[in-house]
């Protein structure tokens, strides 16, 4: 057995019931005598090991003493009851090096250190509208459920939505003739609506109320005559849906080096929309652009980014000066999860999205006592959860609730999910 710093233990057992070549990240280690160490951080033990190209899975393993050519056990303890083990087959020299490799880089991540939660976190109204939308349809009609684009951009919603029976598709021209298809939260242009129409399918609109807000302020406006330049991200679901509404009559600005070479037709009529999931501060210096080119801008009437946005903004901020490191739980392509990490790292706070705990590298962890948890809009509640459980697995967690404000919208759902 050899002692790696502090309390660090990494030890040569045997262990039963893992195949030649094998990778078996432990979910608990059942020692000789009883003794059972638990393993709450396996999942970036598991994500590691990925990373390296191994096919690592979870299970429960028993270490018992080694014998020449059986399996080894490789474990990590940092408390008497908690700690990292695999198993790895013991003629994988490669298998073996690199087990060795990460639970030694797990050791520099291990210690006590503690969790500033971000509060408002996790799902908005929008989002639970658009959910509640399918699995009613699921529950009412059975599967086949067929959805435009994913309902809203989260990995694991949209895969247990499909382990239900959801089907997603790219456009409705992949939707059979004559069944019914639900449009995501994103929302979509007129277009697209005519398209299903033109396929006899009976639209199912779980497009955020917010969302449709902008689409009636992007009509309104063209309809007066203004060029409507929309600040914005090009290829974004949202953009897409909102441009669609005028596209005669609209423009597309990302920030304020787009809106330096920006010509209209009468710079006296122009007004502007956002995105609903932008940087606050960002939107804000592109709106202060085009106000200085354009005096006569216009607006809408209320802010066109949503509350749920700027909420988890102003929570973040609450707590990223505090953090040695920033975790957001969030899908790669949901903007408003992407601006959250953004936002931190403006603030000179290392922050990362990743979209559930086995994404956590063992270097983000490395010194950081103080780490600022929060999740976009768009994530279940449950994977912030497992953040935390895995961070407790590398030792004792402080977890500590920074609240700036309290949600209580709801968005009721569409008539046609609700009538019997």
């Amino acid at each position: 057995m050899s002692v790696e710093p502090s309390s660090h233990h990494i030890a040569d057992t045997a262990i039963g019931g893992s195949a030649p070549g094998e990778v078996v990240v432990a979910s608990e280690v059942l020692l000789d005598g009883g003794e059972r160490i638990r393993c709450p951080a396996a999942p970036l033990l598991r994500g590691a090991l990925r990373g390296r190209g191994l096919d690592a899975r979870l299970a429960p393993v028993t270490a018992r003493r080694s014998r020449d050519g059986e399996p080894a056990t490789l474990l990590v303890t940092g408390s008497p009851t908690e700690g990292c083990g695999l198993a790895v087959a013991a003629h994988d020299a490669h298998a073996l090096a690199v087990a060795r490799a990460e639970l030694r880089a797990a050791t520099a991540a291990f210690g006590a250190r503690r969790v500033l939660l971000a509060s408002p976190r996790s799902f908005c109204a929008g989002v639970e509208r658009a959910i509640e939308v399918v699995e009613r349809l699921l529950e009412k009609n059975g599967p086949p459920v067929y959805v435009r684009k994913q309902i809203v951009h989260n990995t694991h919603v949209v895969r247990q939505l499909e382990q239900r029976g959801a089907v997603f598709v790219e456009d409705v021209e992949d939707v059979p003739e004559g069944v019914t298809v639900v449009f995501s939260a994103h929302g979509v242009s007129p277009a697209v609506r005519e398209a299903a129409t033109a396929r006899g399918l009976d639209v199912v609109d779980a497009t955020c109320p917010l969302v449709t807000k902008v689409h009636a302020e992007a009509r309104r406006f063209a309809q007066r005559g203004d060029t409507v330049v929309f600040i914005g991200h090009a290829g974004h679901e949202e953009t897409e849906g909102t441009l669609g509404e005028a596209p005669d009559r609209m423009v597309l600005v990302q920030d304020a080096a787009d809106v330096a070479t920006l010509e209209v037709a009468d710079p006296r009529r122009v007004s502007y929309l956002t995105q609903t999931t932008l940087a606050v501060d960002e939107a804000e210096a592109v709106v202060d652009a085009l106000r200085a080119k354009f005096p006569a801008l216009r607006g809408p009437r209320s802010e066109d980014i949503c509350y749920a946005t700027t909420n988890r903004q102003d929570a973040l901020r609450a707590v990223v000066e505090e953090s040695d490191v920033v975790l957001v739980v969030g899908s790669d392509n949901s903007s408003n999860s992407r601006r959250l990490a953004e936002l931190a790292r403006r603030g000179g706070t290392p922050a990362h999205l990743v979209d559930d705990a086995a994404q956590i590298a063992w270097t983000w962890l490395a010194g950081a006592s103080t780490v600022g948890l929060t999740a976009g809009a768009s994530a279940p509640s449950a994977l912030v959860e497992e953040v935390v459980a895995a961070l407790s697995g590398l030792g004792p967690v402080e977890v500590e609730e920074r609240r700036v404000t309290s949600e209580d919208i709801r968005f009721a759902p569409p008539r046609k999910v609700v009538a019997p």
